[in-house]
């Protein structure tokens, strides 16, 4: 299947970066490589771009897309570790970070990686798909209780207990394998689900592919660890889509510059 990808705030990100022709500038979240790309239309060919991403789907469309480019390093692993990446690369500070956060079109489009309610497939959701971890696995596996957790935090689902009844109840009878059956469970979970408000599984969906790719918990520290990594002027963009990664980067920000203004 062809990558395609948007590139969101696409003008908005090159601007708020202020790129510096001979800058080191690191895309933590290379997919597509759309923002990669106009990040290197305005590099030297002293500057320097290191791309970052754990599909390796991606890495290899982003090393097509950017063939022309020879100031590109392609690391395969997670934005979580940008730290110990640019340590690994005798980077010290850099210029700039990019991070567009969430799951990419092309995830969601490619019926075999399992992140939609709208195809039939395996349940998988896995970005990485090196890593144990499925979605399969959670819905089969986790606690009642665990699993209503999950959706009401990351899902921010008002149903979450009664989804989370209904999950155990069916893999008791059979074992959950795809996504139309999940699908099926949460609608029948929903009373009366409102159309006009979605699609039912949107929110127990994101819930899950969020726990399988540990979206959250280490957010915070990423963007702290991020701008620990800029030089003194550098920039950091984040796009964000939903209100926890709000949360997370927002407090991150703000904690940073109160330190900044305390030391």
């Amino acid at each position: 299947m062809e990558f395609n990808h948007k590139s969101v705030l696409l003008k908005e990100c090159i601007e708020g970066l202020n790129i510096n022709p001979d800058g080191i500038y690191v895309d933590g979240t290379l997919g597509g490589a759309g923002h990669s790309k106009e990040i290197l239309k305005l590099l030297s060919p002293k500057g320097r771009l290191i791309g970052i991403d754990r599909d390796q789907d991606a890495l290899k469309v982003a090393k097509v897309r950017l063939k022309d480019f020879e100031n590109v390093t392609y690391v395969y692993g997670n934005h979580d570790d940008i730290k110990e990446i640019l340590e690994s690369l005798d980077i010290d500070k850099v210029d700039g970070i990019l991070l567009d956060l969430g799951v990419s079109s092309y995830q969601i489009d490619t019926e075999q990686r399992g992140f939609s309610y709208m195809l039939n497939s395996k349940l998988d959701m896995r970005m990485d798909i090196g890593q144990s971890l499925t979605a399969k696995e959670i819905v089969n596996t986790y606690k009642e209780e665990e699993l209503a957790r999950i959706i009401y935090e990351y899902g921010e689902e008002k149903f979450s207990r009664a989804i989370a009844r209904k999950i155990v109840e069916s893999r008791n009878k059979k074992e959950i394998e795809t996504t139309s059956e999940l699908v099926e469970i949460i609608k029948n979970a929903i009373p009366h689900y409102d159309k006009s408000a979605g699609h039912p599984a949107k929110r127990t969906f994101q819930a899950i592919r969020i726990e399988v790719n540990n979206e959250i918990e280490p957010l915070y520290n990423t963007v702290k660890n991020a701008i620990e990594c800029l030089k003194p002027g550098g920039r950091l963009c984040v796009i964000t889509f939903h209100s926890l990664e709000d949360r997370a980067v927002k407090n991150a920000y703000n904690d940073a510059v109160r330190k900044m203004y305390l030391s």
